[in-house]
């Protein structure tokens, strides 16, 4: 799924069997314990749709987890409104240390977050959509 995000210039759509934790993770929204990097990078670039779970009794041999169908179709953004790769920066360090809130999690990191509103900085990345993630990368953009 990274792969996919890196070309996603050259992806127009994607639909793959994972397995179900992870079809979870990629097309949770925010607000959910399973939402996470893979969430907010491909819901930058992609429409997600879960489609539907595969049970394991489909399979010989079953597997001991059960599957599930994505679909990943391009939104039509092709840049952010933001550097794309302090972005990437933003999201995965927002993500590394999900228990801490966004001012401790990007000092963390190493990232200014003297100008970011107070809101924000009190939340957890879980709790950030796509553009919100984008409006922060913009404004730590501004500080560097």
């Amino acid at each position: 799924m990274f792969r996919v995000f890196e070309c996603r210039n050259q992806v127009s759509e994607v639909v793959g069997m994972f397995q179900k934790e992870v079809a979870e993770r990629v097309a949770e929204g925010p607000g959910s314990k399973t939402y996470g990097i893979l969430s907010v990078l491909l819901g930058a670039f992609f429409e997600v749709e879960y489609l539907f779970t595969v049970h394991e009794h489909v399979f010989n041999p079953p597997p001991k987890v059960k599957s599930a169908v994505i679909r990943l179709k391009r939104n039509g953004i092709t840049q952010l409104d933001c550097d794309e790769t302090l972005f990437v920066q933003v999201v995965k360090a927002g993500f590394n240390q999900r228990r801490k809130t966004l001012r401790n999690a990007l000092r963390s990191a190493g990232l200014p977050v003297d100008s970011v509103p107070e809101a924000t900085l009190a939340k957890r990345a879980e709790q950030l959509s796509v553009d919100e993630f984008i409006t922060l990368t913009k404004t730590i953009q501004q500080c560097i």
